[in-house]
């Protein structure tokens, strides 16, 4: 089940955007997750990669979920190689999200795979996916907007916020990010 699957109510009615069906399935992650790995020892990697992939995450075995996390509903993460999401980083994945291999989401990043249409009466809610590049960067406390895909080996600054796409090995910083430099590759 996706969240385009998942069927909304009535959107036209001002009706809930996710079908009741959808609306359980996350309530029932939300408790497993709180009570079997949110606050589990940083070492139980495992452990969180297989509660994640039975309720529908697609995760390598080598990625790295560290514990604190928010993962909003786990069938719209995928994780590549040696991927990590950092403590208490928060993944709103109304829209699917992917993350490259051995790129890094550090602490506390805010990655915000959804929006409202503001034009709509009923302010209804749209997923809009994200893609972190191979290798890229999110630093410390970073946000990640809804639709933007950050390129292979960019780097978002610390508490950078990015509204659009990163360019592949770039360096950004700022609220709204802005292109400081090239970052080397490797």
């Amino acid at each position: 089940m996706s969240v385009l699957d998942a069927g909304k109510s009535n959107p036209r009615e001002g009706g809930p955007s996710f079908s009741l069906k959808h609306r359980i399935f996350r309530a029932a992650w939300g408790l497993t997750w709180s009570l079997l790995g949110n606050w589990t020892p940083v070492p139980l990697y495992g452990w969180r990669r297989f509660l994640l992939n039975c309720f529908g995450a697609k995760l390598s075995p080598k990625a790295r979920i560290y514990p604190k996390t928010t993962i909003w509903y786990p069938p719209n993460l995928e994780m590549g190689d040696h991927a990590v999401i950092g403590p208490g980083v928060i993944v709103y994945n109304m829209g699917r999200i992917t993350i490259g291999d051995y790129a890094i989401i550090s602490q506390r990043a805010h990655l915000c795979g959804g929006t409202h249409d503001p034009d709509d009466p009923h302010f209804q809610l749209l997923p809009k996916p994200i893609a972190i590049g191979v290798k890229a960067w999110i630093a410390a406390e970073a946000f990640v907007g809804p639709g933007v895909t950050v390129g292979e080996g960019a780097v978002l600054g610390a508490r950078a916020v990015a509204a659009k796409n990163l360019e592949p090995w770039s360096i950004y910083v700022g609220n709204p990010a802005k292109r400081l430099r090239d970052r080397k590759r490797f």
